[in-house]
């Protein structure tokens, strides 16, 4: 099992899977889904919507996870998983937890080698970036499928100071 972090765009990355940070909708949107649906084209929010006609009229459920095509990313499959929009009132860090565990049930499933994530919840959805990391690194060390394909879990940070966060989480963890 190898964690890692990269500071840099996640729709760059050469991975088997890129995880994204969805609406319930799949439509695309702001963030890294917008920017993984411009970057991937139109194939995926063509698959997006067969699965909303098949299995998810109602939309993805927050914490559950469903693979695409990639696209024109450098990547074979986007996993999506629906973030939980941070609440002070309400414990909703086991849906968090979820979304990475999902993902990497998802990844497994696939065959997939090597997993792309984001902080996921960390940006529109206004989860604070050091509890993000701690819910990230400690699930997918966790959660890790025994005997699975994935090898690499790779967390993908926009920007430095979330790099950081991160890189300071992972290295208390170790």
């Amino acid at each position: 099992m190898n964690i890692s972090l990269v500071q840099g765009d996640i729709t760059d990355q050469r991975v088997d899977a890129i995880v994204n940070a969805a609406n319930s909708s799949l439509m695309g949107g702001g963030g890294v889904d917008g920017a993984i649906h411009r970057r991937g084209g139109p194939e995926i929010l063509a698959e997006c919507r067969e699965l909303r006609a098949s299995r998810y009229p109602d939309g993805l459920p927050t914490g559950q996870a469903v693979a695409t095509t990639a696209g024109a990313l450098q990547a074979r499959w986007v996993i999506h998983t629906v973030g939980p929009v941070y609440s002070r009132g309400e414990d909703r860090s086991h849906l968090l937890a979820s979304c990475y565990r999902e993902s990497l049930v998802v990844a497994a499933s696939l065959g997939a080698v090597t997993v792309a994530f984001p902080a996921i919840s960390a940006g529109v959805y206004r989860w604070p970036m050091r509890d993000a990391a701690r819910i990230a690194l400690s699930t997918v060390r966790q959660a890790w499928p025994a005997g699975s394909s994935v090898a690499e879990a790779r967390f993908v940070l926009f920007d430095s100071a979330a790099y950081a966060v991160f890189e300071e989480i992972l290295a208390e963890s170790r």
